[in-house]
């Protein structure tokens, strides 16, 4: 995929901008997985993260651009990103100053995310029988699942059925998949909770 988005950008004059976000929370190993576009020298590349994923810290704004590629347009590129870092994205001094720290500790805080995804991975596909009409799509990353649903009724009306059963999901139209019916459920819950709230989206979808 990235040799192939290369080429495309190489061919079209683009940049490739790669959000890494979700990159320190992969779903086991995969010997094709990319770590990072960090680096990544055939084209101008963005490579982009932050604290909000890293170290689970919305609050605290903090996020980073690193830029790869030929020296000429990397030298360009940031002469532009500094002028619009400076004029509408400066980071506040106290995150500056509390980032080596924050960062030193995302490793236990990462183990621990990993952990629960895994495990509400487990309730959310145990609760699933064998010839249910919906299904947990395979995913590389990230700390959310997506569910495909049947489409006899539309996004919103599963979601608010399960909102009324005491579940909250998000439609899969917030993230505009090109076609099909999609529930998006947070894996981040504590897993007793999550196990309860998987029984009962698998008794209301079926």
């Amino acid at each position: 995929e990235l040799t192939g988005l290369s080429k495309a950008c190489e061919r079209l004059g683009c940049a490739l901008i790669c959000d890494e976000v979700f990159a320190d929370y992969p779903r086991g190993p995969d010997p094709r997985r990319v770590s990072t576009t960090a680096g990544h020298e055939p084209q101008l590349t963005f490579t982009l993260s932050g604290l909000s994923k890293v170290c689970g810290l919305p609050q605290l704004k903090l996020g980073w651009c690193v830029a790869s590629g030929p020296r000429d347009d990397v030298a360009g590129a940031l002469s532009r990103l500094e002028l619009v870092a400076d004029s509408y994205l400066s980071v506040s001094t106290p995150v500056q100053l509390a980032a080596p720290s924050l960062l030193g500790l995302r490793q236990g805080f990462q183990r621990r995310v990993l952990d629960r995804i895994e495990g509400n991975l487990f309730a959310l596909a145990r609760a699933r029988a064998p010839d249910a009409p919906w299904n947990i799509l395979q995913g590389e990353a990230g700390w959310s699942a997506i569910l495909a649903v049947p489409s006899a009724r539309s996004e919103e009306e599963w979601a608010l059925r399960l909102l009324d059963a005491g579940v909250l999901v998000q439609p899969g139209y917030f993230y505009d998949f090109p076609q099909g019916s999609y529930l998006v459920v947070s894996l981040l819950p504590p897993e007793r909770e999550f196990a309860r709230a998987a029984e009962i989206l698998a008794r209301t979808l079926g």
